[in-house]
């Protein structure tokens, strides 16, 4: 089954199992006749010319295929996205449901009775940005940790950019539309970043259009303190030092992102509440490893040490620490929340966390993703 996580294609392709290996023959090196050629070997047939411009006619017709027919689909979708004056919601009828008192209800469920804090001010959660329906106990843990003075803040969400640029951040001016109605963008600080940043970041980010992990921190917040919550949406591209080696600020483009956040951080103060929308390990044969992974059992045992070990460093506030971590392996424990994590921490040094729940859950019966809520605090 082939889809397209950007959305410029709606189609979903199904290819028989016999024709996948032939997906190998468009990569831009091997010819017409290299498939050609395959194909008669597969079918027996020397005839296969119908069935090979079958092939190749529905891979690029669904926008499949890196040709004129992909650039003009991708083009359109960002030329669409940047016009567009507001960031429609992307996982509205799959994440979530799709009419406001139905997400409500859903969201009451989630947390279970748990109301804001009455009292006591945190400068930052983490939450996971799993489907909301796998993530309930961390995503319970942390939005109870805010308060009802929270409300009047600006939340910066940071969000991890599953598809954006690595070393960058991704930027937007447009307000986030829910179910539950807009939120108020903070074109301020959002223009001021991308000023101070030059090509440090990536204004009007198309990626935003697509990305889950911020969307799902604004329905939680919008449930809590309105729909006309103020809020500024930052995706973080993984840092490449990961595979590298060093540290994501040893690279200009991520040493200035630290800067200028750090800088808003001190100059806003507690008129900013930050929120990371990041998920932890993810392991199983979903992601490419020759397991089979299951919540709390076997390997996802020992992943649980390790996770702990980073969280602890998180905790602590030792972004050098954190960062050595994943670093191991090149992570093998594949967190996608390591670049918002570290950027959070390098951004607001002296910062102490705790955690609030750690949890994994089975995205299918052979894979597991790990995440956890947190709350943080000025160490003084």
């Amino acid at each position: 089954m082939i889809r397209d996580p950007f959305h410029y294609s709606s189609a979903v392709l199904i290819i028989p199992p016999a024709l996948v290996p032939c997906l190998e023959f468009f990569d831009g090196k091997r010819s017409e006749l290299d498939l050609r050629e395959f194909l008669v070997r597969l079918t027996g047939d020397l005839e296969i010319g119908e069935l090979q411009k079958h092939l190749t006619e529905s891979l690029s017709g669904a926008g499949f295929l890196e040709d004129e027919n992909f650039a003009a689909r991708r083009q359109n979708a960002h030329r669409v996205f940047e016009e567009a004056p507001v960031r429609e919601a992307a996982h509205a009828g799959s994440g979530y449901p799709d009419e406001a008192d139905a997400l409500g209800e859903a969201i009451r469920g989630y947390m279970n009775g748990e109301a804001p804090a009455a009292n006591g001010r945190v400068i930052a959660i983490a939450a996971p940005h799993v489907s909301p329906f796998g993530g309930v106990e961390a995503y319970r843990a942390a939005y109870s940790a805010l308060s009802a003075e929270d409300a009047g803040r600006t939340f910066l969400i940071l969000g991890t950019s599953h598809y954006g640029a690595p070393d960058r951040i991704g930027l937007t001016r447009k307000p986030f539309r829910t179910p539950f109605g807009e939120t108020q963008p903070e074109a301020a600080i959002v223009d001021r970043l991308a000023r101070e940043l030059g090509d440090s970041a990536v204004m009007e980010d198309y990626c935003h259009a697509v990305e889950h992990s911020i969307e799902f921190q604004v329905i939680f917040l919008q449930h809590l303190f309105g729909p006309s919550i103020r809020v500024a949406p930052v995706l973080c591209g993984a840092f490449s030092s990961v595979y590298r080696g060093g540290f994501p600020e040893d690279a200009d483009a991520v040493n200035r992102i630290f800067g200028a956040l750090g800088e808003l951080a001190a100059r806003e103060g507690d008129r900013l509440l930050w929120v990371l929308g990041v998920d932890m390990a993810h392991i199983g044969r979903r992601y490419g490893d020759a397991v089979d992974a299951r919540a709390g059992r076997g390997e996802m045992e020992r992943v649980e040490q390790r996770d702990r070990d980073r969280i602890a460093q998180i905790a602590a506030g030792d972004a050098r620490g954190f960062w050595e971590r994943v670093r191991e392996n090149q992570d093998d424990l594949k967190w996608c929340g390591s670049a918002p994590i570290y950027t959070f921490l390098k951004a607001a040094p002296g910062v102490r966390g705790t955690l609030r729940r750690y949890q994994q859950w089975n995205i299918d019966e052979h894979s597991v993703v790990s995440f956890a809520g947190m709350s943080f605090s000025n160490s003084k």
